[in-house]
């Protein structure tokens, strides 16, 4: 139900200032914030590459017959792979607000309790910006999405399904709204205290213009931020050089390429910035924010934001409105900003080594100690948080992976269901785990024999897009620019084929008895029953194979860890290889399974897939006996576990 604030603001005009046309609330009842952002699974997914809602009309993917959702082209040629990855790169596929509130139930059947949505605010329409990180409008929503009120009706339906809502927010930069002088986009980069003269502003098509801003469509929105002054005008710079505790370093004056970078010391620019976004939370009712390029801002802006940003939505009752900071840069970076901004940051992305770390361990390729050893508090490399599982989110893909390959975990793996290896890792280790969209349907992009064809393919040019397949499977993207906002059905560029699943077009991939779909469900279905499993202390277990000493396993063998909380524990195994049966000797907590005791199999992939216990070696509400060494050391002996399957067994079921 839309709050009184929303139902005023949504009958109003658009405002055009959020100073003197915005009241905001306070001490109205809004939904309630979790106690434990632990206890929630995230799932991230880019609006235009999700759903539009349509997917009735369109056939479901037949992913072992591939070529018949190729189609020829409009003009008849056969299908091209230029052309799906040029629309990959450089078009709006069409997912829409509407869309997701229709796979609402899909989601939480899959049990997803928190959504991050891509940036949902308007961009240049002349532009192609789909990602929606280049805001033109910073109280309004993209049209290519929807509308205001599509977002709250979206917040309000989950909130229904007992699902979160996080917004994903970008206070340091704003669109490509303004050019440098004589036209110029990216000029060279001057050092602080230097700084470029304005140029102009840019009109509805991107052309420069001398008048004043009177269009919405015109230059940039709300007013407040309509200043010349309001932008560090520093140029196109290194986003990676100069150091963190430096004010002025580079890293935090330069534009994102045609992205212009705010000067957040000059007037109100953030205190105007947090009105802005503290007007979404009172509008929309949302549960947290993602924010965007926080390494780009300084320790003081970055403190400053999320304390007035918490302050207020304390005030509307939600006291633990989540803030998760994307710091790129590595770990050490992360832990830095944690660090200085307190409690006013809650958590950061794990998108530095930690990612493809995980991905190593879970496809057999590094020893799991490679990743456990980031949670050490004495491991100065990975950093002192992540021994507190609130302070960190578990990310194995998501829209760039600033670190490492730009390839998908499934592109390369030994099967479908090898990912389910990486999930439960992210499910039952300490932190706030978070799928990204198409996870559970293992996208891995074209097959092996394809890939030869899609230019920039792993690092290349626009390499991000092969992250970003669009789930519902469009037959064709918009069109370029404003063309692509008609009202009609002329919006379609019948030229190209729509970037869908697997480098096809015109069929969707919501498959809900798809067997990585079913797996990672009956793992969250655990995860959400036993606290155990989301507030237990960890340890990582040695393995002994063949009557040989206890150790930690090499790559590819199983990999078994506790979570303990008081009296229980909770028992993780995870068959790194993505070929072999794998089994093995595993250490378990003597004193809390004492002599006599026995573990239960609670969840086993295998059989959540297959949905038989038949050939199951162990099979869910199985015993195994907890057996001794004469020196006291307590083991459970794991046998014939299936390549990329996953064991979880507790002592009190």
């Amino acid at each position: 139900m839309a709050s009184l604030f929303a139902s005023q603001i949504l009958q109003r005009a658009l405002p055009r200032s959020i100073r003197s046309e915005v009241s905001l609330p306070r001490r109205q009842r809004y939904y309630p914030s979790p106690a434990d952002w632990r206890d929630e699974i995230l799932y991230f997914l880019l609006i235009d590459r999700f759903s539009d809602g349509q997917e009735d009309n369109r056939p479901l993917l037949d992913r072992k017959n591939r070529p018949a959702a190729r189609p020829p082209g409009h003009d008849g040629q056969n299908w091209r792979w230029d052309r799906w990855a040029e629309s990959g790169a450089f078009r709006w596929q069409g997912g829409t607000l509407k869309g997701v509130e229709s796979k609402l139930e899909y989601l939480k059947t899959l049990g997803i309790s928190t959504i991050w949505l891509s940036p949902v605010f308007k961009q240049r329409g002349h532009l192609d910006t789909f990602h929606g990180y280049g805001i033109q409008h910073f109280l309004d929503v993209d049209p290519h999405f929807g509308t205001r009120k599509d977002l709250t009706e979206l917040v309000a339906a989950a909130h229904q399904k007992g699902i979160r809502i996080l917004l994903d927010i970008i206070f340091n930069h704003s669109g490509s709204n303004w050019n440098y002088p004589n036209g110029e986009t990216t000029p060279a980069f001057k050092t602080f205290p230097e700084r470029y003269d304005f140029g102009s502003w840019l009109d509805k098509t991107g052309q420069s213009t001398s008048k004043p801003i009177n269009d919405i469509e015109e230059g940039i929105w709300p007013q407040e931020l309509q200043d010349p002054d309001c932008y560090s005008r520093a140029g196109l710079g290194d986003l990676g050089s100069g150091s963190l505790d430096d004010p002025h370093a580079e890293h935090k004056r330069t534009d994102f390429f045609t992205l212009r970078d705010f000067d957040l010391d000059y007037d109100s620019v953030l205190s105007n910035l947090a009105e802005c976004y503290k007007y979404w939370i009172a509008l929309t009712d949302c549960d947290g924010f993602r924010i965007d390029t926080l390494k780009h801002v300084t320790f003081e802006h970055g403190r400053n934001f999320c304390g007035t940003i918490k302050e207020f939505a304390a005030n509307i009752g939600k006291m633990n409105f989540l803030l998760v900071g994307e710091v790129a840069g590595g770990d050490f970076a992360q832990d830095r900003y944690l660090d200085v901004l307190g409690r006013n940051l809650d958590a950061a992305l794990d998108i530095g080594n930690m990612r493809p770390t995980l991905q190593y361990v879970a496809k057999g390729l590094a020893p799991a100690h490679a990743y456990f050893a980031g949670f050490d508090p004495g491991d100065t490399e990975m950093g002192s948080h992540r021994n507190i599982g609130q302070r960190h989110v578990s990310i194995l893909d998501d829209h760039d992976h600033v670190t490492g390959e730009k390839i998908r975990f499934s592109s390369n793996s030994a099967s479908d269901q090898q990912i389910v290896t990486a999930v439960a890792i992210q499910l039952f280790t300490l932190g706030i785990p978070c799928i990204y969209y198409g996870t559970e349907q293992s996208f891995a992009g074209p097959e092996l024999s394809e890939r030869q064809f899609l230019p920039g393919y792993n690092g290349g040019d626009h390499a991000d897009r092969y992250l970003r397949e669009a789930m519902f499977g469009p037959l064709h993207p918009r069109r370029s620019g404003l063309a692509g906002l008609a009202t009609d059905s002329g919006k379609e560029d019948l030229f190209l084929p729509g970037f869908g699943p697997f480098g096809t077009a015109g069929a969707h991939c919501f498959q809900t008895d798809f067997p990585t779909y079913q797996r990672i469900a009956a793992l969250t279905a655990l995860r959400k029953q036993f606290p155990v499993l989301r507030h237990g202390r960890q340890y990582l277990r040695a393995i002994s194979n063949f009557d040989a000493p206890f150790r930690f396993a090499e790559s590819g063998e199983i990999i078994a860890w506790s979570r303990i909380l008081d009296d229980e524990e909770a028992l993780c195994i995870v068959n790194a290889h993505g070929r072999e049966i794998r089994g093995g000797n595993v250490i378990v907590d003597a004193n809390l399974n004492p002599p006599g005791s026995e573990m239960t199999v609670k969840v086993n992939t295998y059989e959540s897939a297959n949905g038989t216990s038949a050939t199951v070696a162990h099979p869910v509400d199985s015993h195994l006996p907890v057996k001794r060494l004469n020196d006291g050391t307590a083991f459970v002996e794991i046998r014939n576990v299936q390549p990329s399957e996953v064991l979880v067994l507790v002592n009190h079921p």
